[in-house]
């Protein structure tokens, strides 16, 4: 493992799985070395795979299988910066379609219940406009949305 630090996230056995889903959904992302127990463990037999490292979007991560004791939570996310329509569709759809479910304000979670957050760079503009009357616009079109509709946040803030 080369980088200093890394994003270590808990799977009840699927940790190959989801690194797989990862690499195939997000760019700039891949698969690395899977690594197998060396010993029996609370969660699994020698030879299993316990750890393996991926990346998502440039970030390293671990995926441990450690088993089910610790689930993951809206505490921690990823944050992906959008584009476009397009591409805020067709990532959400991916984690969504997957097995995952649907929340507010553009969060979603996937099928291993890791949370992401699909950002258009169009609604972070809206929410930051130095005109507070529209950024509050913006904002309330916001937080009526699940998936975020760029059309309508970039219609509430020009009122």
């Amino acid at each position: 493992m080369a980088a200093k630090n890394t994003i270590c996230l808990w799977f009840d056995g699927d940790a190959h799985e989801a690194a797989n889903f990862y690499a195939a959904t997000f760019p700039d992302s891949a698969v690395g070395a899977v690594h197998y127990a060396p010993g029996d463990y609370p969660s699994g037999k020698q030879g299993d795979p316990l750890t393996v490292e991926f990346t998502v979007m440039d970030i390293p991560c671990l995926g441990l299988n450690g088993g089910p004791i610790f689930k993951h939570n809206e505490a921690f996310s990823f944050q992906v910066a959008t584009d476009d329509q397009a591409e805020t569709d067709r990532l959400w759809h991916a984690i969504v379609e997957n097995g995952g479910q649907e929340s507010d304000c553009g969060w979603c979670k996937d099928r291993w219940g890791i949370s992401w957050q699909i950002t258009p760079r169009a609604l972070v503009a809206a929410i930051t406009d130095p005109d507070p009357a529209a950024a509050k616009r913006a904002f309330e079109a916001m937080m009526q949305m699940q998936k975020i509709d760029i059309a309508t946040i970039e219609a509430a803030r020009r009122g």
